[in-house]
């Protein structure tokens, strides 16, 4: 054990250091998965893919006119090898998947879904969490008046055991999943996890996997894991309708003028479409039209990719390297080293992650707000902090890291001299 007058030598060095960062004045912010200027550049090309002569699809869709609710089909066709959905599963629609998420959740609060015609909203309804996980999940649940009840993550994914025991209540319709590059962990769900998840049992006819495939594409290294066939697992498993899968990308061409996409098994794609057919015309196919040709195809789409990995992947590694160089050796924090995705999250000592984030706020680097990965914003541990490293530049990125490296050894200090 550390004697306190050396906790005390630490602590005077740890506060000199944050204090010489903190009078540089920066303003970094880390705190969104954003692209970044250079990645946003990368689609140019989409901002005259289509021109006023030429405005019509293959197959000789106007894109102009209304219809079309499923999106244009080969659009569908690209994009339905690179998410495992088979094109006449597969949706096109506008730029957030997230909005495609609440339409899903309130057709089955409204009017429940193909396999239980009780709507979700006529009593309690819960919806299981994994964390640490993704904030717009879990604020989106609350918003619709879902309970959120928390299951813990481990190296393959959410720790199943305590999803089935949580299904065994009748209320407890749902279940979120960022599959592959999980937000914020970077965690990928294994095979055999995936298929415990499919043929897990649970009390509501109807338990639905919210199987959202955001960073799917999102690949750091060129050996990465494939995109999973949720569909097939899950009806190997007997229960081919419970994945409702989503996708966008918002974060492989222009964030605000992406396409996003919702699949799933054949019956509750024709709910889901019938439903939609009430309240949408049809979605923007122009720029539909403008992604298809922007691609071209699945290999288009691969290569995009590729050229996003080109830009980021040192933005990663030198978070992951000042984190190493700063705080490996000690026991002050640990971090995941994602391969892929957005995030890297950091794990701290317990009760000190408020603290680093007021302490880097205050020397001008803006992280999300300690609790933001866990249900109603309180992380019982006090002790998870996402970073996202993709949006500034990578001197700004190395400059963040170096003042978070301060933060956390300045917070864990205190927290131990305090006993």
């Amino acid at each position: 054990m550390t004697p306190p007058s050396e906790l005390q030598d630490q602590l005077d060095t740890a506060a000199r250091e944050y204090e010489e960062f903190a009078a540089r004045g920066l303003a970094l912010d880390i705190t969104r998965g954003k692209p970044g200027s250079e990645q946003l550049d990368l689609s140019a090309g989409l901002l005259d893919a289509v021109r006023g002569e030429d405005v019509f699809t293959p197959s000789g869709v106007d894109t102009r006119n209304y219809g079309g609710l499923e999106g244009i089909e080969e659009l569908r066709e690209l994009f339905s090898p690179l998410l495992r959905v088979p094109t006449s599963q597969l949706l096109a629609g506008g730029n957030a998947s997230l909005t495609l998420m609440a339409q899903a959740l309130t057709f089955a609060l409204l009017g429940g879904t193909p396999l239980s015609a009780r709507p979700w909203g006529a009593g309690p309804h819960k919806i299981i969490c994994p964390v640490p996980g993704y904030d717009r999940h879990f604020t989106l649940a609350e918003s619709l008046g879902f309970e959120l009840l928390s299951i813990p993550m481990d190296e393959e994914g959410p720790v199943v055991a305590e999803a089935v025991r949580l299904a065994e209540d009748p209320s407890v319709k749902a279940m979120w999943l960022v599959p592959m590059y999980s937000n914020p962990t970077g965690i990928t769900i294994s095979e055999s996890r995936a298929r415990e998840l499919a043929a897990m049992p649970a009390a509501a006819a109807d338990f639905t996997l919210l199987w959202d495939n955001a960073y799917g594409l999102h690949h750091l290294r060129e050996d990465h894991p494939d995109t999973l066939d949720i569909l097939s697992l899950c009806a190997e498993a007997g229960n081919p309708e419970r994945p409702w899968i989503f996708a966008s990308t918002s974060k492989i061409t222009h964030a605000g003028a992406g396409v996003s996409f919702f699949g799933a098994g054949p019956e509750t794609f024709s709910w889901f479409r019938a439903n939609l057919s009430n309240i949408a015309i049809g979605p923007d196919k122009i720029n539909q039209l403008r992604h298809l040709r922007f691609f071209g195809d699945a290999a288009g789409v691969e290569a995009h990719m590729r050229r996003h990995a080109q830009i980021i992947a040192p933005k990663f590694d030198a978070v992951l390297s000042t984190l190493e160089s700063g705080l490996g050796g000690t026991d002050f924090a640990s971090w995941t080293e994602p391969d892929g995705g957005y995030f890297i999250t950091l794990t701290t000592l317990e009760g000190t992650a408020e603290r680093i984030v007021k302490l880097a706020g205050e020397a001008g680097v803006k992280l999300t707000p300690a609790g933001a990965t866990h249900p109603y914003g309180l992380d019982p541990n006090n002790r998870v902090i996402r970073i996202a490293p993709t949006m500034p530049s990578l001197e700004e990125v190395e400059l963040a890291s170096t003042g978070l490296v301060a933060c956390v050894k300045l917070a864990s200090l205190e927290k131990l001299l305090a006993g």
